[in-house]
């Protein structure tokens, strides 16, 4: 006797479908499980034994063989155990599952048969709907997670037993098979804010229900507003949103370094639909999803990890590697607080992710790229106590000497440096009484805004939506330079003994600069400000 569901896995952030085949055979009663199992799969048969016995139903006493296809795929996770359930079930004719060939099933487990919600259920429905099938059965746990997505039938189970509209005591022997009727389980409807996905343009389009999805931004209480004084950070910080352009912060201890880059995300443009599921599926997989309050993720990621973070940490890993902080952060921001604390080895894994916008992670049966586009924040002190070239007349003066300053700043790389686009100073701020109406953060993302839109107008039809994006022919056809900008380039280029990297970072800054002042043209001016924001190129002696 044979049976076949469908069920399916997280590989990296995406579902991949597993077929579920389960075969019985005359023989010594055994099972076994193959297609490449982890322990976790292999542990599934003994929960699936107790929860089938538990729930009235009797678990075939013959030769079984259960097998995940393809078996050249490592399984991992628990769930594939309603499946392999099910799959028992049907095979040996104590239920018949109408539709089951169109059905995708998740779910773990208990002994006693209820059913356990699994991570990663977002991405599964996305699967199933990439590949036509009409309905998934989930735990009642998942079941507004999976609702999320439109155009498929989510249908939830809370225990096994109730797959059965018959009483167990009236039909104890299961003579008559129990045939399951989809339309019996709980059904759910879509969210108010899930996604519609046509099925010809995936990637293209994405079309909401009411409640209109831009009015479910969720504005946060954090606003420049509460800044006051530092107008040139924030003019810098301005230009980092626009572009998502890297930057550093530099300055001694108090300045307000963390507290102006924490408010960062307040000024960052709106995840569009497409973005939102993206990061959404990322969470989920992760198993950071907030199962209380299902809803996709609206506002934009910021991360902070602690300096302690390990390189699997913040790029991911693991036996199948898992996203790390750089992946969670995908379309927000990453901040590293006092960057120097963190260890070098684990900053040098940073270079992959921010020319690439992706991590690849190897492993020998395969290899898993994770999305990692963000915006790199950091901060650091100009040197180990912190008040190196503070302001002399100030009680606290630096007391460190130039072997430990070049010993401190050297825990970071040159090619690290070169990655990130904006060396920043927040000097200590003074005069704050003047500044009676400091800039808020709904002003500095009007600007963020109109910029952002007429990038997007300019990369229409190209693989582009930012100018940090650009490299190579691109970044000589959407950056246009006026002679005396270029001459000033040249230049600025010979003197200061840039790197080829940073003369384009240089480019692509301008170029955001002159959108924030809708100029079609790099004008000197626009070069000259972006080559303001490379403290960390000109000499050690002028640093800071």
């Amino acid at each position: 006797m044979y049976g076949k569901l469908y069920s399916a896995c997280i590989y990296g952030i995406d579902g991949i479908l597993i077929e579920v085949e389960v075969d019985l055979a005359n023989g010594i009663p055994q099972t076994t499980v193959v297609g490449l199992p982890d322990s976790a799969v292999r542990e599934a048969v003994e929960r699936v034994r107790a929860a089938i016995k538990n729930c009235g139903y009797s678990f075939p006493m013959q030769r079984v063989t259960i097998n995940l296809a393809p078996a050249d795929l490592r399984k991992e996770g628990s769930a594939f155990d309603l499946a392999i359930a099910l799959g028992l079930l049907t095979a040996s004719g104590q239920v018949i599952l109408s539709e089951n060939e169109h059905v995708l099933v998740i779910g773990e487990l208990s002994l006693d048969g209820t059913v356990r919600p699994v991570p990663g259920v977002l991405s599964m429905v996305d699967l199933a709907l990439r590949h036509g099938f009409h309905a998934v059965l989930v735990p009642a746990d998942n079941a507004e997670e999976a609702a999320l997505l439109d155009g498929i039938k989510v249908y939830s189970l809370k225990h096994l037993s109730d797959l059965s509209s018959t009483s167990l005591e009236q039909d104890p022997s299961r003579d008559n098979p129990v045939h399951i009727i989809l339309k019996s389980l709980e059904y759910h409807q879509p969210s108010s804010h899930s996604i519609q996905i046509p099925e010809d343009e995936y990637e293209k389009k994405v079309k909401l229900h009411e409640p209109n999805y831009q009015q479910l931004q969720e504005k946060t209480s954090e606003d420049y507003r509460d800044v006051f004084g530092q107008r040139h950070v924030k003019r810098a910080l301005t230009i980092a949103a626009a572009g998502m352009h890297n930057i550093m912060l530099i300055g001694p201890p108090g300045t307000g370094k963390t507290m102006l880059i924490r408010r960062l995300p307040s000024i960052l443009p709106k995840l569009s639909p497409v973005e939102s599921l993206e990061v959404t599926k990322i969470y989920s997989s992760a198993g950071k999803f907030n199962q209380s309050k299902p809803r996709l993720m609206i506002n934009r990621p910021f991360r902070s990890p602690h300096h302690s973070i390990s390189g699997a940490g913040l790029i991911g890993g693991g036996g199948i590697p898992k996203p790390g902080e750089v992946s969670l952060a995908h379309h927000g921001v990453l901040f590293l607080d006092e960057l120097p604390e963190f260890s070098r080895n684990v900053l040098e894994v940073l270079r992959q992710p921010l020319e690439e916008r992706a991590v690849t992670i190897s492993r020998s049966r395969a290899s898993f790229t994770f999305p990692a586009y963000f915006l790199l924040a950091v901060s650091l002190n100009p040197c180990p106590c912190g008040y190196y070239g503070a302001d002399p007349n100030l009680s606290r003066r630096c007391t460190c000497n130039q072997f430990r300053i070049a010993q401190y700043r050297e825990r970071i790389s040159g090619p690290l440096l070169d990655r990130i686009d904006m060396h920043v100073e927040v000097p200590r701020p003074s005069n704050m009484q003047n500044d009676l109406k400091p800039l808020s953060s709904e002003e500095m993302r009007e600007d963020v805004e109109r910029a952002v839109q007429i990038q997007l107008h300019r990369f229409q039809g190209c693989n582009y939506t930012r100018n940090s994006e650009l490299s190579g022919t691109a970044l000589h056809k959407f950056a246009l330079i006026s002679p005396e900008a270029e001459l000033m380039l040249n230049t600025s280029f010979e003197t200061l003994g840039l790197s080829m990297r940073a003369y384009d970072r240089i480019i692509k800054l301008s170029r955001t600069i002159a959108d924030l002042q809708s100029s079609e043209l790099i004008t000197p001016a626009h070069v000259a400000e972006a080559i303001q924001y490379r403290h960390l190129d000109r000499k050690q002696e002028d640093l800071c």
